[in-house]
């Protein structure tokens, strides 16, 4: 780990910080369990929203009367089926299944059990079984049951801030208060591995509205914690909004950092993105044995990922090769992927079939 830092900060004028940051996080890593070959990963992808949050680029769209989702869940049940039938043919083992969107909980109680009891049907018995819950505005008590009875072992409680008048700017129909209800309640039922996510850099916040935001997540709890640098993708709304000066922003991403070492916390995930409002990193902090496989692998390009859904993108790695990568990418906009969802299925073929 000491070469390799230095190498780092050598050839790479990485800051000592950040390196130090990069060994602790190889060292968690190392101590997970590794996927093999045939150890896949599953993504499938609910792209809807209560609202589209004013930052987002991520492709969805905002439920409203919910009339598309019968269409996309007819369109995604026929390319989960597919899906399935992949794994079979290549006698794949099922690693990490990860439900993602979007909001996942957004549709109504019946529907979203019945839709978590159809993906439960077709990928059974994971090692880890996330739910992105996300939204707090979102989450039921009848959602968490059916979460519970379905064998889900991470769900995420996802405020971004604590801060009551941010989260209305950015477009989040609910409060701090909100978030933490959401929290007790999945805590009530029974859930013992909770993420809770935050946003340095949000338009208005200062480095005390967000050191307040830590410290009532660090009162709840959570199992793991991620902190994200607000990135300004095109697809968003905030492209000209004003933001914190970067040095406040990465005075947030420290004190990130500090509050998650006070939970007992260590990083075991990283990523950058293009346009963030500092040269900061987003970054995946959890307890131990609470670290989340499914981020691991889609970070680190380790294991291979077959995904479903508007905007979800497989990616098969092909360890005998040197760890060539080929991807699958599904169409984002929900119209055009339920029109489209023959094509989608048949780019999976090619990739993980006749590749």
């Amino acid at each position: 780990h000491a070469q390799a830092e230095a190498a780092l900060r050598r050839e790479m004028d990485v800051l000592p910080e950040k390196t130090a940051l990069l060994s602790r996080i190889v060292r968690v890593q190392q101590s997970l369990p590794q996927a093999d070959e045939n150890d896949w990963d599953v993504y499938v992808a609910m792209p809807f929203c209560p609202t589209r949050c004013s930052y987002c680029s991520f492709a969805g769209e905002a439920i409203g009367d919910g009339r598309k989702v019968r269409p996309y869940l007819n369109a995604l049940y026929k390319e989960m089926d597919a899906a399935a039938q992949i794994m079979r043919e290549r006698g794949a083992k099922l690693r990490a299944l990860y439900i993602g969107g979007g909001t996942p909980v957004s549709p109504d109680d019946e529907t979203f059990a019945e839709f978590l009891k159809r993906v439960c049907q077709l990928f059974s018995n994971p090692l880890e079984f996330t739910v992105e819950a996300g939204r707090p505005d979102a989450i039921t008590a009848k959602k968490l049951a059916a979460m519970r009875e379905a064998g889900v072992t991470r769900v995420s409680v996802n405020p971004q801030t604590m801060n009551d008048a941010a989260l209305r700017l950015i477009g989040r129909n609910h409060t701090a208060a909100k978030a933490e209800a959401a929290f007790n309640l999945a805590r009530d039922h029974g859930f013992e591995n909770i993420n809770m996510d935050v946003i340095a850099g949000l338009p208005g916040e200062t480095a005390e509205d967000f050191r307040r935001t830590v410290e009532r997540i660090a009162a709840l709890a959570p199992d793991s914690l991620t902190v994200h640098t607000l990135a300004l993708k095109k697809g968003g709304k905030l492209q000209k909004t004003q933001l914190p000066p970067a040095e406040t922003v990465e005075e947030m991403v420290e004190t990130g950092e500090a509050c998650a070492t006070r939970m007992n916390m260590q990083p075991y995930y990283l990523y950058r993105q293009k346009y963030m409002a500092a040269p900061q990193q987003n970054v995946g902090y959890a307890k131990e044995n609470k670290a989340c496989l499914y981020n691991m692998d889609i970070m680190e390009e380790t294991a291979t990922i077959l995904a479903a859904g508007a905007g979800a993108i497989s990616k098969r790695v092909f360890a005998s090769k040197n760890k060539r990568i080929e991807r699958a990418p599904n169409a984002g906009n929900v119209d055009v992927y339920i029109a489209t969802i023959d094509e989608m299925i048949r780019r999976k073929q090619r990739l993980f079939v006749e590749g």
